[in-house]
């Protein structure tokens, strides 16, 4: 049967969420970072700025009682959703087809910690109507591990293309970011290593349940290739993570540890074409790649390695 899809197709209504809630006797957790979404509209909002097309496989990180999974369902070709917790994952195909009769073979749940869970988990569970692996990220992400989420997952998944997600509003800041902001650190610098990143919106507290005491953010990215480089994506990072430690330091005393000594770090940052006055918040993710190329004692490698290109 095919299913009905469109901007009349149902979604789920606050009573609905309500309704299994009751059933599943589920009371939202702050430790799981659950606060449904209970607005159809804010669904279809989510879902178009995704730019989530037909023929994509989505990926859906914490699909709670299925609001978005059936707005996805509506948008994609499949849908892998990838739920921590036992008991919405267990009803979440079931509701599925009650809203979307037929839909089956399009959507495949995965209990597993998106913290953790590996391409391989995601491939053995891909949907019977997906031709390849996720392409499309689209997810309403725990406030408290939304940064380690997105940044594991593009890199266990190269596949993904482009992606929308909900965080709170100041990680959206802080994720899309540019140098030179306030907001730009470890999170921007690190995901504009994947993607080109911005932010696509905010979302109120009363499209929730329960309603977080803040606002969220939209942030959407497109994926690109990293900077060319002789160091390895983990060689880079740890430059990044020196920098921003001390940040209100200059990069010469900043990576004086990363470099063995603060003489070491300046005869580094010179040979990269950086500044050793200069602070972390000011370099792009293209500055820090050169930084960890001519690292002096040679750790970095002479060509890419496995890691450089996720």
């Amino acid at each position: 049967m095919e299913c009905v899809t469109g901007p009349d197709a149902p979604l789920l209504s606050p009573a609905d969420i309500r309704r299994l809630a009751s059933e599943l006797d589920l009371r939202p957790t702050k430790t799981l970072g659950q606060n449904f979404v209970i607005d159809p509209n804010t669904i279809r909002r989510i879902t178009a700025v995704s730019g989530t097309g037909a023929g994509e496989h989505a990926l859906e990180i914490g699909p709670g009682l299925g609001s978005l999974t059936l707005g996805l369902l509506d948008a994609a070709e499949a849908v892998t959703a990838v739920e921590i917790d036992p008991v919405p994952a267990g009803r979440l195909a079931r509701t599925a087809e009650e809203f979307r009769p037929g839909a089956g073979h399009r959507l495949a749940v995965v209990l597993a910690d998106a913290m953790h869970v590996s391409a391989a988990e995601l491939e053995a569970a891909r949907p019977a109507a997906a031709s390849g692996p996720p392409t499309a990220l689209v997810a309403n992400l725990p406030y408290n591990v939304a940064v380690p989420v997105l940044l594991h997952l593009l890199a266990e998944l190269p596949s993904l293309e482009h992606g929308l997600v909900m965080v709170q509003e100041e990680v959206a800041d802080r994720l899309a970011a540019g140098p030179g902001s306030k907001t730009y650190g470890v999170p921007s610098a690190k995901a504009a290593w994947y993607a080109s990143v911005r932010k696509a919106g905010t979302v109120g507290k009363n499209v929730f349940w329960p309603a977080p005491k803040i606002q969220s953010g939209l942030v959407a990215f497109s994926r690109r290739q990293p900077p060319e480089t002789t160091a390895s994506r983990q060689e880079v990072f740890a430059v990044v993570d020196a920098a921003f430690a001390q940040r209100r330091k200059t990069l010469r005393a900043a990576l004086s540890g990363w470099a063995g000594s603060p003489t070491a770090a300046e005869a580094t940052l010179r040979a990269a074409g950086v500044d050793p006055r200069a602070r972390g918040e000011v370099l792009g993710i293209g500055d820090f790649a050169r930084i960890a190329a001519h690292r002096e004692d040679g750790s970095a490698a002479e060509t890419p390695t496995e890691g450089a290109g996720l």
